[in-house]
């Protein structure tokens, strides 16, 4: 069955402010993910939360962006990449206001998902936006290396931060420290970001679809989240994981007849074996790292005993290693493919995972435990960024990119539930009754092995399905486009992208 999507494009020349604005979304949504956790208790005593109630700072934010990634990425194809953008700005902005001046703990969390939900809709729509203004080849492997450094800053400089901001200017100043970055980037994406132009008639959002992934995928995030309070084999977690089994199946079941679904089941199909291999990859990569970064700084505050300014510090050298292999990827992914690279890349990941596995002990150091493990992991996860990003969108056409930026997306917020959910598991296990530094420093080691573990089986199923070794396309041109014909003006743009047309798998 054939599938006419009228699709919003942004057609103005880019300006010089498009790449800085896509870069602080990455760093801004990466920065919101692992800032609080350190002004977590000054929030619980200043507002007087519960204990197990607590946590829900977090749990909001996670729920709000795994949950509304695939509807944020659908909206940036149907709406208008610049006003999902700006929309997910202002709700970002006046979420971190709100949090920054809540006075009770009902009022901290919501404003936590509110800012899960603005992020939701800026991730993918950042990705989308480099995809089709940065022309195939070095210009937009600089930009994918870029935007990968800045995830990564972000979560460094979130643990960092959060412990200096709370220390010098209380918790609040950690919520409301996004205000003026929101503020800016607002102000610059009014005047860098293209303006959108529709041609042809509105099209209409897959309600029902939406409504299904959201639940499905909130309900698979809450049981993850959960697996700390709830044992995996607890009533509590199978019910949840179960009803979200179900609900992401019928939402594959209701995407598969939409005749505009919220993704087209076509892109995991043979047709687009990298996008395929690109979500696999993410989940896989994301289980490990996600995890790995998790228990790294675990290690240096229980184990190392560092306070938390130092232990954000000790994470400098992965942001060293992520800057140098995502240099390197961008300068090579055309002469050795998107495939060389993340294969390379997962391996040399594992390798520094599985070197933390070894070295970290009771009486470890920095340098002894913790410097050279880092470099050799970071360069590796470095390395995927550029061909990660390339892989998830290439031959999508443009109509669909936010769609595919949505799903990869969501195949990293996944991955690193249900990674963090399974290495607690084993790292508890390998504890045991233990409590003393040596016992925390055996459970470490254990989820190090594990992590290690995860990123060779991303490697492998990225040799498997991947196929033939491939370099960054241009988006495939559709058959034809029988209505509202339009020629994009963006570089790297030589399809027609007024409508899409794609068959249904």
């Amino acid at each position: 069955m054939v599938n006419t999507v009228t699709t919003v494009n942004s057609n103005a020349p880019r300006g010089p402010w498009l790449l800085p604005v896509l870069l602080t979304v990455q760093f801004l949504v990466s920065l919101d993910m692992s800032v609080v956790n350190i002004a977590l208790p000054d929030m619980g005593d200043d507002l007087g939360f519960a204990p197990d109630a607590l946590l829900w700072v977090v749990n909001a934010y996670a729920l709000a962006f795994g949950g509304l990634l695939m509807l944020g990425g659908r909206l940036a194809d149907l709406v208008g990449r610049r006003r999902t953008l700006i929309g997910g700005f202002a709700a970002f902005g006046a979420a971190s206001l709100a949090g920054g001046l809540a006075l009770a703990p009902g009022q901290l969390i919501a404003a936590r998902a509110v800012q899960g939900a603005g992020a939701a809709a800026l991730a993918p729509v950042a990705l989308a936006l480099i995809t089709v203004n940065y022309a195939a080849g070095s210009a937009r492997s600089r930009a994918l290396g870029l935007w990968g450094v800045s995830g990564a800053l972000g979560g460094a400089v979130g643990i960092m931060a959060g412990g200096l901001l709370t220390d010098w200017a209380g918790w609040r100043s950690v919520m409301l420290v996004n205000v003026p970055v929101v503020l800016a980037a607002l102000l610059a994406a009014r005047h860098g970001v293209p303006a959108d132009r529709r041609t042809g008639p509105a099209p209409r959002l897959d309600i029902t679809g939406a409504l299904l992934v959201t639940a499905g995928t909130t309900l698979l995030v809450l049981g993850l989240a959960r697996t700390q309070t709830y044992a995996w084999g607890s009533g509590t977690t199978l019910g949840t994981l179960g009803a979200a089994a179900l609900l992401l199946a019928a939402f594959v079941a209701v995407e598969s007849r939409k005749r505009e679904p919220l993704l087209r089941l076509g892109l995991l199909g043979a047709a687009h074996r990298s996008v395929l291999s690109a979500n696999v990859f993410a989940l896989l990569m994301s289980s490990g790292q996600f995890a790995a970064f998790y228990f790294t700084s675990l290690y240096l505050q229980q184990v190392m005993g560092y306070g938390p300014t130092a232990a954000g510090a000790a994470f400098l050298p992965f942001c060293a290693g992520i800057v140098a292999g995502s240099t390197v990827a961008a300068r090579t992914v055309g002469r050795l493919g998107e495939r060389t690279l993340l294969v390379a890349g997962g391996l040399l990941g594992a390798a520094g995972f599985g070197w933390f596995a070894l070295t970290v002990g009771a009486d470890g150091t920095f340098l002894g435990s913790v410097l050279g493990p880092s470099l050799v992991a970071s360069v590796g996860i470095g390395l995927c960024f550029v061909p990660l990003g390339t892989a998830a969108t290439s031959g999508v056409a443009p109509g669909e990119t936010g769609m595919a930026s949505g799903l990869l997306n969501s195949s990293r917020q996944l991955g690193g539930s249900l990674g963090l959910a399974l290495l607690v598991t084993v790292a508890a296990s390998a504890t045991g009754e233990g409590q003393g530094r040596s016992a925390l420093a055996e459970g470490h080691a254990a989820a190090f092995t594990a992590s290690a573990g995860l990123l060779v089986a991303a490697a492998l199923a990225t040799a498997v399905l991947h196929g033939r070794r491939t370099t960054p396309t241009a988006p495939l041109r559709p058959a034809k486009t029988p209505v509202g014909k339009e020629t994009s003006k963006n570089p790297g743009d030589d399809v027609e992208t007024g409508v899409s047309r794609s068959t249904q798998e």
